[in-house]
């Protein structure tokens, strides 16, 4: 992902995600239905965005084959498509009597892209519930990029389908992304969009990209996904390069990416018939010598983590115990 275009405003490209409205990825249904609100929000949220000078996406998929499937061709529209920032409009139900915006994410960066928008949907009169850990969530956890989900209110509250009003809702997703309101093109005080735009999206997907794989930094700490390249995102980087066999650089380029595409094309690895990075990858999980040759002794370090997972003890790596391994 080019990192480049991070560093005005103007550059930045949204992935708009517009919830549900892909059969049988259908929304819930209250006092009125989420597939008409998502698709009346996101629609004017990328026609704002657009208006405004920037490189709105639409990452809706027309059609999808499962739920799931709709989940996976969101990700991958907004993958593909390079995205700077993802977001993904739904509105909430629960009981009839819970009521108000949250926005989950699962970095810091996405955080900071979360806070200003939800500041600004709660000036319209919405209790705040907070931004929330989105780790459970499948678009925030594959995208490559900042992303968040805002549950903009609650279908099935009277109180907030009192306050709704379609416009002033992707005004205010506009204004919290960009800090300019669309209605007369005037910046905000206190805008939050110049250190939503210092984000380097480049290191954010490779800090969430190692945390995937289980590469720790200097600290043996999780990284932590703010797209900053400060010294514990570098130590772990080169942990990476150690493990995959690449020079030690100081920072990540093609020939780091094109080994972890390696590792998460989870290939079939089978022993004496198996060598490159996803071996050398697969050596440091089970705790064998890196050398990235399938042989005896990383076959037995298979079984035994096979074994210890519960998995199907056959010394094969395929699509089970890949799972465990990535997730």
């Amino acid at each position: 992902m080019r990192s480049d275009r991070i560093g005005g405003r103007k550059n930045l490209k949204f992935g708009i995600d517009i919830g549900h409205n892909a059969p049988p990825d259908i929304g819930a249904v209250g006092i009125k239905r989420e597939d008409d609100l998502t698709k009346a929000v996101g629609t004017q949220v990328i026609e704002k965005l657009q208006k405004l000078g920037y490189d709105a996406i639409d990452c809706t998929p027309r059609w999808a084959a499962s739920i799931l499937d709709s989940l996976k061709k969101r990700v991958q529209i907004a993958n593909a498509r390079e995205v700077d920032i993802f977001v993904s409009i739904h509105f909430n139900t629960l009981n009839g009597r819970a009521s108000g915006a949250e926005i989950f994410t699962t970095s810091s960066a996405g955080g900071k892209i979360a806070k200003p928008i939800l500041r600004e949907i709660v000036t319209l009169g919405y209790y705040n519930r907070g931004i929330k850990n989105g780790s459970h969530l499948y678009v925030i956890k594959n995208t490559i990029m900042p992303a968040i989900l805002i549950e903009c209110c609650f279908i099935d509250s009277p109180q907030d389908m009192n306050l709704y009003s379609t416009e002033a809702m992707a005004n205010a997703i506009v204004k919290g992304l960009t800090g300019v309101n669309p209605k007369n093109g005037i910046a905000g005080e206190g805008s939050d969009a110049n250190e939503i735009a210092s984000v380097n999206s480049e290191i954010l997907a490779l800090q969430k990209a190692l945390n995937r794989l289980q590469i720790r930094d200097r600290h043996r700490k999780v990284l932590v996904e703010d797209g900053i390249s400060n010294p514990e995102t570098r130590s772990a980087i080169a942990r990476f390069h150690a493990i995959a066999g690449l020079p030690s650089l100081s920072a990540g380029g093609a020939a780091t990416w094109k080994a972890i595409e390696e590792i998460f094309e989870r290939p079939i690895l089978r022993p004496s018939h198996a060598t490159g990075k996803a071996v050398r990858y697969l050596q440091f999980r089970v705790r064998s010598a890196i050398d990235g040759v399938f042989g005896p002794n990383t076959a037995m370090a298979v079984k035994r983590y096979q074994q210890t997972h519960r998995l199907t003890v056959d010394g094969i790596v395929g699509s089970q115990t890949w799972s465990k391994l990535i997730g």
